[in-house]
Formats: structure tokens, sequence, C-alpha cells
């Protein structure tokens, strides 16, 4: 009982980033790419090369500040194996990633300079208290920020390479009810709150070898985000039995965000139109188990630690991008997104299963410094039974959807 217990208070605090990334945080890294299925590494579209393609950023001639938010509307319904199929569904608020990218250099220098910020990890999901897997969760806030320095320097019109330092910031809130075995007492609550940090770094190459064709290849490091002393609060009836059983006031976790491959091709028939494709491969393998260090004793040990076994990922994306005038230019796209998680090791947090995306998106020129970017994508995640028995989650049929709108502003100088 002890072990279990602990499996499902640890597991459960940083890993809905985790499956964030490789289920329905969907990448949201620039408005202009979320319409056009999230592709972009083998093109130069605007000042979010700095995410996508370093190597790209140096290939555009102008400097620019880019603004973006989206609105992620997330809804999770889990209907239990047996007995009765009782079902529940989320209460999530709508999270907002944003992005944040600015570059600048002379105009007709090689080199240029640029800083990225956004959200590549960061949702919350709300159960509530009454639901059948409230011993594995109630709610989870998770938040993070990737801070994002880069140069880039174009060898010539056809060839530029790019790196960037990746500095990750961000705060993790757990709560779950707590099974008691006291008579007199059936539940009590715990919550766990911590800031995490992580650095990494991001390298690209952009080739141009005709004015039609653009590839790219970027490596995007693993972030190990590390918690330290994150705080621990139990609400426990007043019982010094029970008291005396969960002690602990603090934890320590790591967390591994696994590094990623992409290859992009980019493809113009027309001046008007562009198509691209991109593979992405998410190096999951690195998530082998999650292990929490405690300050103190819960009922009797000093640590959990609960398997994951990920595995290695394929993201398969397509987009085209087509300019109807110099006002208007509109965009569609779709991706396959292969989730890491394998049978047994689902979880509530964020319970993972292959994805289908689709996204649209327009730009509205207002004038030659200033575009307006909007986006929307859908996400549906293929309906998914498991019995959670690797990972001490909880056992049912769970399916998630998402709808997320987006909007941007560029200004070029």
């Amino acid at each position: 009982m002890k072990s279990k217990f602990l499996a499902l208070l640890g597991s459960a605090v940083l890993s809905a980033g985790v499956a964030n990334a490789g289920g329905f945080q969907a990448n949201l890294q620039g408005q202009k790419q979320i319409g056009m299925g999230h592709v972009g590494t083998g093109l130069a579209l605007d000042q979010s090369s700095i995410f996508f393609n370093p190597g790209a950023l140096a290939h555009l001639r102008q400097n620019g500040i880019q603004l973006g938010v989206s609105a992620l509307n997330a809804k999770i319904a889990y209907r239990e194996l047996s007995p009765g199929f009782a079902e529940s569904t989320t209460d999530n608020p709508i999270s907002t990633p944003f992005q944040v990218y600015a570059s600048f250099g002379k105009e007709e220098s090689p080199l240029r300079f640029g800083i990225g910020v956004y959200t590549p990890y960061g949702s919350s999901v709300n159960w509530g208290n009454t639901w059948q897997g409230r011993f594995g969760l109630n709610e989870l806030t998770l938040q993070a920020i990737f801070i994002q320095p880069t140069v880039s320097y174009r060898v010539s019109d056809k060839l530029g390479f790019g790196a960037g330092f990746v500095y990750a910031t961000g705060s993790v809130n757990l709560q779950r009810s707590i099974p008691l075995q006291d008579a007199a007492y059936n539940e009590g609550r715990v919550e766990l709150d911590g800031g995490a940090s992580g650095i990494g770094y991001n390298l690209g190459v952009y080739f141009q070898p005709t004015e039609k064709l653009s590839l790219g290849l970027t490596y995007r490091s693993k972030v190990e985000m590390e918690v330290k002393e994150g705080d621990v609060t139990f609400a426990l009836p007043s019982s010094p039995v029970i008291a005396s059983q969960f002690q602990a006031t603090q934890f320590d976790a790591k967390l591994p965000m696994p590094a990623n491959i992409t290859m992009g091709i980019g493809f113009k028939p027309t001046e008007a139109l562009t198509l691209a494709v991109d593979v992405q491969h998410v190096q999951w393998s690195a998530y082998k188990s999650l292990r929490f260090d405690y300050n103190a004793g819960i009922r009797g040990e000093t640590f959990s630690e609960s398997p994951r076994n990920y595995d290695d990922a394929f993201i398969y994306r397509i987009g085209a991008q087509y300019k109807l005038s110099e006002i208007l230019t509109i965009r569609a796209g779709g991706y396959y997104d292969n989730s890491p998680v394998q049978e047994g090791y689902l979880t509530p947090e964020t319970p993972d299963a292959d994805s289908r995306g689709v996204s649209g998106g327009l730009t509205l020129a207002l004038s030659d410094k200033i575009d307006l970017d909007a986006s929307f994508l859908y996400i549906n995640k293929k309906e998914r039974t498991d019995d959670a028995s690797k990972s001490g989650g909880v056992a049912g049929t769970f399916k998630s959807v998402a709808y997320i709108p987006g909007v941007g502003i560029n200004y070029k100088f």
C-alpha cells in the first residue's frame, strides 16, 4: 500500500508536462506555423525561426518583433471499466501559451541575433474531488517558459547556420485525494507546489539550393527540469496517528524533457504557393522513470520511483500557404502524432494516445511594417483503454480533444 501510494503521489506531479509534449499540449510556437500544421523547419517565414530553425533566421532581411498567444481549451472524458461504467469529464480552465520573438542585425550583414520566449509546456487539468480516480489526481497546473537567445549566420544566399541557448523556468501545482486506513476517516488531501528550471540548446541548418526548394534540419536538446525544495502540504483529519504518517514538507525531483530532431522541406511551385513537410523524431526513451525524494517520511518512505519507459515517437506534419493578394495570405495543414506511452503506463494527468491535428490560418498585412496573424488548431486523440497496471494510474477508457484559436502581431523595421 505504501509503495503504491508513493508512486501515485510522485508520478502525477510532473508527468503531465511530458504527456503534454507528446500529447495535446500541441506545439504552439508560431501563429503562421500553427496554421500550417506546425511545419517550419524547412522555411524562413518570420522571427519564429528562432524556435523552428535558427539557421533560417539570417535569411530574414528585416528586423522584427513578433507577439502571439493561443487559447488552449482541452477536454478529457473518462469511463470506468467496471462495474457500472461510471463516467467523468474534466473541467479545465483555458490555458494561454504564448510566444515572443525579436531579431536584429544590419541589413546587409550575414549575422543576425535574436531572442525567443515561448511556452512549449503548460496546461491545466481539473478532474474535481469526487471522480473515480481522485486518488490519482484532482487537479494539476503546469507552466513552463523557455528563454532562448540566438545567433544565426548566413554563409551564402543558399546556406545558413544558427544556435540558441535555452534557459527553462516553470512551476507545478498538484492536488489529489489520499486514501486513509484509519476506520474513522476515509480521505485526506495533499498539495505539491514547486518551481522548476533547466538548460539546453537549439541548433539548426538551413539550405536553399534553388528559389523553389528549401531544406532544414534542427536539433533541440534534452532539457532536464529540476524541482528543488518544492512544498508538500497535507490536509488531514485531526488525528495524531494519521499526522505521524505524513511528515514530509518538501520534495526534490527531476524530469527529462526529451531531445527532438526535425527535418523539413519547403517547396514553392509558384510565387504565391508554398508547400511544406516536417518529420519530427522525439527521443522519449530518455524518460524511463520518475523519482521523488522527500525531506521526511510519507508512510515510512522518503522517496518514490515509478516506471514510465516511454518509447521514441515520430510526428508527421504537412502544410500549405497561399498568398491571395498583397493583403491576405491563407494557410492550412495537419499532423499525426504518435503517442510515446506504452500499454499499461497510462495516467490521468493527460492520458496520451495517438493524435490527429487539423489547422488553418491567415495573415492580414495592415501595412508594410505590421501584420496580423490568426490560427485555429483542432486536436483529436484516439480513444484509449488501459488497465494502468504498470504506471499505478487509473484504469479505464479515456478520450481527449482540444480546440485552440490563436492570434499574433508582427512588427518589421
